[in-house]
C-alpha cells in the first residue's frame, strides 16, 4: 500500500509542478518503478528506455549507431533449459542432452516460436534483445553482457570445453540476466536485413516485414570473443537446427 501511495504522490507532485516533458526512466525513483512491476517467476523486469543501438567498431551490419526507444517488458532470466523445453514439448532435441539445467539447443526458429506460443510468451525483437544485453537503463557500457572480461560472463570457445554449460553459472549482467553472451545463440523474432539500421523506426523496431533468415544474437559455446559482443548480429535459415542455437523469451508489460 505504501508503495502505491509513494507512486501517487510522485506523479501528483510532477503534475502540479507543471512538468510536461517525458521524464527519463533513469530519473524516476526506483521505488516508483518497482511499484509498477509485477512478479513474473523466472523473468526479469526490463524498464523501457532509450539507448544507442549498434557499434562503429564491429561489422558493417552493426552500423550506423542509432537511437532507439524501447518499451518496458519482461525477459527470461536464463536461456530456456532442456528441462523446461521437455516439460512443455514432451521431448528434448538437444545434442548435449542429459543436462537438465543446460540450455536447450538444436532448436530452430519455428521450434522456438511454437514453444513461445504454448507458454504465452514471445521471442524478443532484436532491439529488445540488445537493450537487455547492454543492461537496459542500468547499462555500464560493457562490450559483453555484464563485463568487459568475457570469461566472467560467458561460455565461449576459450573456456567451454566444446559444449554447453548449465545456465546462470557465470556472472549476470546489470539487470540480473545470465548468459546473454555465449553458451548458445539466441533466436530473435526479427527477419535479418543487413542495412536495416539505416532506416529502422526509432521506437520499438520490429525488423523488416519479410525476409528469409531470422536474427540470432549473443554468440555460442564455440565462438570467438568478437561474436559474443552485445552489438554483434548473425542470421540463419529458420528451419536450421544446430547445437549452438537456443532461445529465451519475453513478455510484454500489461
Amino acid at each position: 500500500i505504501w508503495l502505491m501511495a509513494i507512486t501517487l504522490i510522485f506523479f501528483v507532485i510532477t503534475a502540479f509542478a507543471g512538468i510536461e516533458k517525458e521524464i527519463p526512466l533513469n530519473e524516476v525513483p526506483d521505488v516508483v518503478l518497482k511499484a509498477a512491476q509485477k512478479a513474473v517467476p523466472g523473468m526479469v523486469f526490463v524498464a523501457g528506455g532509450i539507448f544507442q543501438m549498434g557499434s562503429n567498431r564491429g561489422d558493417s551490419d552493426e552500423e550506423p549507431v542509432h537511437t532507439v526507444k524501447v518499451s518496458s517488458y519482461y525477459m527470461d532470466k536464463t536461456e530456456v533449459t532442456q528441462a523446461e523445453y521437455r516439460k512443455v514439448m514432451g521431448k528434448n532435441p538437444s545434442n548435449f542432452s542429459g543436462c537438465d539445467d543446460c540450455p536447450v539447443e538444436s532448436v530452430n526458429w519455428h521450434d522456438a516460436t511454437v514453444y513461445a506460443k504454448k507458454v504465452g510468451k514471445r521471442l524478443p525483437t532484436e532491439a529488445e534483445w540488445e537493450y537487455a544485453a547492454r543492461g537496459g537503463n542500468k547499462s555500464k557500457g560493457y562490450t559483453y553482457s555484464g563485463s568487459n572480461t568475457i570469461g566472467s560472463v560467458a561460455w565461449y570457445n576459450g573456456n567451454s570445453s566444446s559444449k554447453t554449460h548449465p545456465v546462470a553459472q557465470k556472472q549476470p549482467n546489470e539487470l540480473g540476466l545470465y548468459d546473454m553472451s555465449g553458451n548458445v545463440w539466441e533466436w530473435c523474432s526479427d527477419w535479418y536485413d543487413e542495412g536495416y539500421y539505416s532506416h529502422s523506426p526509432q521506437t520499438d523496431p520490429q525488423g523488416p516485414n519479410s525476409g528469409s533468415t531470422p536474427v540470432l544474437r549473443g554468440g555460442g559455446w564455440y565462438n570467438y570473443v568478437s561474436l559474443c559482443r552485445v552489438a554483434n548480429r548473425r542470421r540463419s535459415l529458420p528451419g536450421l537446427r544446430d547445437d549452438d542455437r537456443g532461445f529465451r523469451l519475453v513478455l510484454s508489460q500489461d
